[in-house]
């Protein structure tokens, strides 16, 4: 099943982020060499693409796995919670409508 990971970020974690980037796009391609990614992305916090020294205020990940259990354990386990990125991240399961 797809689950939505939507995790919120403390205030001034851009230098995090830029040091856990690697290993966070590392675990997200290998979701998706396994076909379980839909979509992932930061919020940014304004809006434009590139929020220069504004940063982000967390990320959003749908991908598929076997449980929310599985799902919320994989979200726990993001090199941003040992950055000091992550405040806060919620898992929801997800049911994907449209495009079909």
């Amino acid at each position: 099943m797809w689950f939505v990971i939507f995790a919120e970020d403390h205030e001034n974690s851009l230098e995090g982020r830029k040091q856990a980037r690697p290993a966070h796009l590392e675990r997200l391609k290998a979701l998706q060499n396994d076909g379980r990614l839909l979509v992932a992305g930061p919020c940014p916090a304004i809006a434009e693409l590139d929020p220069g020294v504004l940063g982000f205020t967390g990320s959003v990940v749908i991908a598929e796995f076997e449980t929310l259990e599985e799902a919320e354990q994989w979200a726990n386990d993001d090199p941003y919670w040992q950055a000091g990125v992550y405040k806060k991240a919620t898992v929801k399961p997800f049911n994907a409508v449209l495009p079909n």
